[in-house]
Parts: C-alpha cells; structure tokens; sequence
C-alpha cells in the first residue's frame, strides 16, 4: 500500500501534508503535489493532515489512476520537504469536481 493525491489538491495545494512526512517523498508541481509511491512508507500521517481530505491510500477503490498520476509526475517534479502557504483560490477550489481535468498543469514547481 502507499498512499496517492488526488483530484481535490489542484489548485489548492496544501502543504501541510510535506511537513510532517518522515520520508520527504513529496513532489510539487505548479498546482499539484503528489506522492512517490516507492518512496511512501505506508505511515499515514500525511491523510489527515490535508486540509482537502486529497490523500488517501491506494488500496481504496478507483484510485488506479492517482497512483498512476503520482509516480508519473513524482519521477519529474522537484521535492518539496517544507510547508508554504497555499494557493490564494484554495478555500474557493476546496471540493470542486473534476478539477483534475479542468485545471491541471503539468509544469513543475519550484520544490526546496
């Protein structure tokens, strides 16, 4: 098991979940972050620090595309081991549909 972001952390991207990661496998993109699974210890101490409720462990159904997603982007972004504000449409994106498809970027961020 290794835990995934999902739809919900585009264009919010909370951080709180990179502070307290023991392993530092964040990785930031311009309005995304996402785990590298194979780096992920499976500790869980990331879920509930998201404000967003957008990780969640691969075992849940449906997520095969997250997990596909994450170590896509994880293998190219930069790493991020250190909490920043979130983006200033977080509240107002928090719980938008399909925001994945309508609003991702590919770009990097700009990690540590």
């Amino acid at each position: 098991m290794t835990y995934v972001v999902t739809d919900n952390c585009v264009r919010c991207k909370y951080t709180d979940c990179v502070e307290v990661c023991p392993v530092d496998c964040f990785y930031e993109g311009e309005n995304f972050l996402v785990i590298h699974p194979d780096e992920c210890i499976d500790c869980g101490v990331c879920e509930p620090e998201c404000p967003a409720e957008a990780i969640k462990p691969d075992t849940e159904p449906g997520l095969d595309k997250w997990l596909k997603i994450n170590m896509e982007y994880a293998a190219i972004w930069p790493n991020i081991t250190v909490k920043r504000d979130p983006l200033p449409e977080a509240k107002e994106m928090d719980g938008e549909e399909g925001k994945f498809e309508k609003y991702f970027s590919a770009n990097p961020g700009t990690g540590d």
